[in-house]
């Protein structure tokens, strides 16, 4: 376990989410969602016939974006297997407004403007997020996996530098991996004494 031992607790609330990747025939990205909230008790709720039953689910919640390389969606599907009210499915259609929107920057902004409040449903807004950090793990992923088969000394720099500690310009990782953009103390130059750095901007 990475976490300490805790002092002796009861859990209460459990929430699982499942991202998954898939490179389809067509050549579009698939990238599915599943988030599910169960409780360890069970508790009254009127539209599920009374009771929630502990370990059942309160909410499940699917979605599907189908996305291009350039990180445009094509198809937005959404579903809803449980929630507290029997209302809560009928919102499910509203997220294929975002059908012709990009993941990248901008993306927060955008889930926000549409789905804020009433506009949405507030846990299948969440799932959003994690969907399209998988979108670019998945995408990503595979075109590291094509770089890495090249020398170290001809890969490009990857979109992802400077974006967290360990993929800093000047981090041992990038030395290693790209150098050709590594920026550290130690760093190459050419005989005009300049850093063989690329155009990442």
């Amino acid at each position: 376990m990475p976490l300490s031992t805790p002092v002796p607790r009861q859990m209460l609330h459990r929430r699982v989410v499942q991202c998954t990747g898939y490179r389809r025939e067509d050549g579009l990205w698939d990238i599915e969602g599943h988030m599910v909230d169960t409780k360890t008790y069970s508790f009254p709720n009127e539209d599920r016939g009374g009771i929630i039953q502990a370990g059942q689910p309160l909410h499940e919640m699917w979605i599907r974006l189908t996305v291009d390389d350039h990180f445009q969606i094509h198809d937005v599907e959404a579903c809803t297997d449980a929630a507290p009210f029997n209302l809560c499915p009928a919102i499910t259609d509203r997220y294929r407004q975002l059908i012709g929107a990009r993941i990248g920057p901008g993306w927060s902004l955008r889930i926000k403007e549409l789905f804020t409040g009433v506009q949405g449903c507030t846990h299948m807004t969440e799932l959003l997020g994690p969907v399209a950090t998988a979108f670019l793990q998945t995408l990503y992923g595979q075109r590291y996996d094509e770089e890495d088969a090249k020398p170290a000394a001809e890969r490009a720099a990857p979109p992802v530098l400077n974006t967290c500690h360990a993929l800093a310009s000047h981090s041992p990782v990038v030395k290693k991996r790209w150098p050709r953009v590594y920026s550290g103390p130690d760093r190459e130059v050419d005989e005009h004494h300049q850093p063989l750095l690329e155009n990442i901007t």
